[in-house]
């Protein structure tokens, strides 16, 4: 049964083999940062189930220190000559695209109709997390395709990948960071909170007033945290729950699919999520960081607008 652990592993010896081979890129000043940061995030991978709690809390301060405190650097990956990039460009063509698109479709395939497929009595993805385990598995297909591609061998794919990391360096942890800081606001009683202060702002018997404020609690939570992940638990258990599920009768799966959908409208809108606003511009080479956000704006508010009519007029039952 392939589970969520197998997963687990197998990001953990991807990420082993990363700080490696940081360890051993002379032409990466900082290649002792990297080489740990990737290293101690492998361990976490391999092993964090079984190790104490606080030893897993040291372990992420560490991790935060390393970031903070230097950052990490940047090293040299053979990315071949401008001019071979662009003829292979030309030779696959919209062929390029294959890879990317087999990971949602992947992905779905194993979440919702092979979910509980089964071969010989024994089922074939594990029964929890079975979204999570899809996406690990469409992972590996679409690397394989782009393998078979590209005509590339394994360890191009490890080494490309670690050129992307490198780019990226540790904003590629923001996500996984800012969901769990999302859990911990919800498990400490933010969500109570923001009800409470929802409660003597507007009023709640007003169906459409309660709607907006989710929508724009979303999207503003998440310009403040960079993650939708990390507003849902607050904005859902502060208000989506106490006043649209239980006050006045919303559908909660519809209502937290396009509740996430005004979080993301935030997300376009913020340098807080670095990994997705930040980073390209970075990697582009730009002269202005908020480049990506300013052309995003046009795009986040009316798409916000929308959510907002369409969680109006489809999540009540």
């Amino acid at each position: 049964m392939i589970d969520l652990q197998w997963i687990y592993w197998l990001v953990g010896a991807y990420l082993a083999w990363s700080a490696l081979r940081a360890l051993r890129d002379r032409s990466n000043p900082r290649r002792l940062a990297n080489g740990l940061f990737w290293g101690l995030l492998a361990l976490a991978m391999l092993a964090a189930d079984r190790m104490p709690p606080a030893w897993v809390g040291g372990l992420v301060v560490v991790l935060a220190c390393l970031a903070g405190f230097g950052g990490l650097g940047r090293g040299q990956c053979d990315e071949g000559t401008p001019a071979a990039r662009e003829a292979e460009a030309r030779r696959l063509g919209n062929r390029l695209f294959v890879p990317a698109l087999l990971i949602p479709l992947v992905a779905v395939l194993v979440a919702v109709p092979f979910a509980d497929l089964e071969i010989g009595g024994t089922r074939v993805f594990g029964a929890q997390l079975t979204t999570l385990v899809g996406l690990g598995v469409a992972c590996l297909v679409a690397t394989a395709a782009a393998l078979l591609l590209t005509r590339s061998g394994p360890g191009a794919a490890i080494e490309q990948s670690r050129r992307l990391l490198d780019a990226i360096g540790w904003a590629a942890l923001l996500p996984l960071l800012l969901a769990t800081l999302g859990s911990v606001f919800a498990a400490t009683g933010v969500g109570e909170a923001v009800a409470g202060l929802i409660r003597v702002l507007i009023p709640v018997e007003n169906r459409f007033v309660v709607v907006l404020a989710y929508a724009l609690g979303m999207a503003a939570f998440t310009m403040v945290m960079g993650n939708a992940f990390a507003a849902f638990p607050v904005m859902t258990a502060g208000i989506g729950l106490p006043l649209l599920v239980r006050m006045h009768g919303a559908d909660a799966a519809s209502l937290a699919a396009i509740g996430m959908l005004s979080g993301y409208c935030g997300t376009l809108l913020t340098p807080m999520a670095a990994n997705f606003n930040l980073v390209p511009a970075a990697l582009l080479e730009l002269r202005d960081p908020n480049a990506v956000i300013r052309q995003q704006v046009a795009t986040a508010l009316p798409l916000l607008a929308c959510n907002i009519a369409i969680m109006y007029l489809v999540v009540f039952r």
